[in-house]
């Protein structure tokens, strides 16, 4: 009997340690990164492709070796846009998957939501799309590979200027949400610096659907272009309200109006906004992802579907320049990013956003009635 005890101890023993091993808590041959984003709820054709993106990325260092020797584990979270549902995803990688690098979150307001707790735990936030000049703030351990909503204001507003040779403008935006309020303050700002004169400045709340009475107050301002800085849907709504009413100027917008092609009609045609980069650009890089998007997923790829592809290469690129993904070494390998990507060439600022071009495009219909986006051509930071 006592034989058997002993026996039975020691295969106790070996199952715990093969456990050990098993789960990553003595070791592991998976690195493991995470992503939040919100494949469900207001924005969520946005979440899927940049998540899917993420995965195609991970997929291919995978498929050639993986990273450190090790494959690549995407841990995937959706926040549904909520900056609670975000904080608890964080908590959750954090505590229970013992991830140190997250990429995430998608919006900006869900992303702010996180910024400060990741720093206070020592983790390596990179967002690949949250805009708000704000997010890189918290601290030397967030980063990010798009480009800012000051940026974006300014170049809009310059655009109006220079381009559109505007001398008035109106805004339209939602005054709880810091991506829409950061992008009106830059705007409004610049077009002002340039000469312009900003006639009417309006606000609704996220989740409403009627902006008559706004619309109604800055057509009798009489403005040259409206500034819509909004996400797709929203954005789609609007628009069809200001033509009903009969105000004919011209719509901008910034990135969240990516994919406004596939939900306005025929009032969205005409009017411009910005974004990372363009599917139709005659450049190598972008032509090879786009291939690689539509073959996998049936689709083509959004802009934040490319920024998601960028943010996962320079990230697992950097943890192999620093040979471990302690975010501590590894942030010192980021800054040392030198590389053209789908979205442009990328370097980082000191305060770790990247430095890098931004595309114009205009929504134009095609000779099929389908809408569709023409490139107008690329600003460059100053």
């Amino acid at each position: 009997m006592k034989k058997k005890i002993i026996a039975l101890g020691a295969l106790v023993v070996v199952l715990a340690v093969i456990i050990f091993l098993v789960t990553g808590r003595g070791g592991s041959d998976t690195l493991k990164i995470a992503t939040i984003m919100s494949t469900s709820g207001p924005v969520s054709h946005f979440g899927s492709q940049c998540r899917a993106a993420i995965q195609m990325a991970v997929d291919e260092f995978n498929a050639r070796g993986g990273v450190l020797g090790k494959q690549v584990e995407l841990l995937v979270e959706d926040d549904e846009k909520n900056p609670e549902k975000t904080m608890n995803a964080l908590v959750k990688l954090v505590t229970k998957d013992k991830v140190k690098v997250v990429l995430g979150a998608l919006t900006s307001d869900c992303t702010l939501a996180i910024t400060q707790e990741a720093q206070r735990r020592g983790i390596l936030l990179f967002t690949p799309t949250s805009t708000n000049d704000m997010v890189t703030d918290a601290g030397d351990l967030i980063f990010r590979s798009c480009f800012k909503d000051s940026f974006q204001g300014e170049v809009m507003a310059q655009f109006a200027v220079e381009s559109l040779n505007a001398t008035k403008a109106a805004v339209l935006y939602d005054m709880n949400n810091d991506y829409s309020t950061g992008l009106t303050k830059s705007f409004e700002e610049t077009f002002e610096a340039f000469g312009g004169t900003v006639v009417a400045s309006e606000s609704y709340a996220g989740g409403d659907k009627d902006f008559n009475a706004q619309i109604t107050k800055i057509k009798a301002a009489d403005p040259d272009v409206l500034f819509l800085p909004d996400y797709y849907n929203t954005v789609s709504l609007i628009m069809n309200q200001v033509r009903n009413q009969g105000l004919d100027a011209i719509m901008l917008g910034p990135d969240g109006w990516d994919e406004v092609v596939g939900q306005a009609g025929e009032e969205a045609v005409g009017n411009y906004f910005c974004n990372h980069y363009s599917p139709d650009a005659e450049d190598d890089d972008v032509q090879v992802f786009v291939r690689k998007y539509r073959e996998r997923f049936g689709i083509t790829p959004n802009a934040l579907a490319a920024l998601g592809y960028d943010a996962a290469y320079i990230v697992l690129e950097a943890i192999e320049r620093a040979g471990t993904d302690d975010p501590q070494v590894l942030k010192e390998a980021l800054m040392a990013t030198n590389k053209k990507y789908v979205t442009g060439h990328i370097t980082f600022d000191a305060n770790h956003n990247p430095v890098k071009s931004t595309t114009i495009l205009k929504v134009v219909q095609g000779e099929d009635g389908k809408l569709a986006t023409e490139y107008v051509g690329m600003v460059d930071p100053e």
